[in-house]
Formats: C-alpha cells, sequence, structure tokens
C-alpha cells in the first residue's frame, strides 16, 4: 500500500441501528462524540437510521421508517388535495 494516503483516525467503530438496536463493529473513520460499551469494549458509536438489519429489501418485510415527522411532513405538503 502507499503510504501516506490512509486517514490517520482509521479505528475500530461501533454503529448503531436505532430501529431495531442492532449494533455492528467495522473499522471508520467517522467522527463521533458518543461511545457505547459492547461485549465489555468501549468504542465510539454512529447512530444510523437504517441498516441492512433492517431495511425492507433486505428483510423482506414493508415497514415505514418515520424519522421526526417526516412522512407527515410529506403528506401535509403534498397530500391530496381536496377538489
Amino acid at each position: 500500500m502507499k503510504k501516506g494516503i490512509h486517514p490517520e483516525n482509521y479505528r475500530l467503530v461501533a454503529f448503531k441501528d436505532m430501529s431495531n438496536d442492532v449494533v455492528f463493529i467495522t473499522r471508520s473513520c467517522a467522527s463521533t462524540k458518543e461511545t457505547i460499551e459492547y461485549e465489555g469494549v468501549e468504542y465510539p458509536v454512529v447512530k444510523v437510521e437504517i441498516s441492512n438489519t433492517s431495511h425492507p429489501f433486505y428483510t423482506g418485510k414493508m415497514k415505514l421508517v418515520d424519522t421526526a415527522g417526516r412522512v407527515d411532513k410529506f403528506y401535509s405538503r403534498y397530500g391530496q388535495k381536496k377538489k
């Protein structure tokens, strides 16, 4: 590998799926201020709204994920207009 092209803060990071609380560990240089203890080890944590454990393509289940009322906001803005 070439020297000096990789980020300095490349480390193990916990990614937490907020829709089903699944945590997975992988290497990343994502910046975060929070940490989580997972299996006795403390990792920096990045919270994600959806992952392969909750996405309908992978689970085969259709599920509506409404984050902070986005669906309601969409319907109020672009919903069916009365005639």
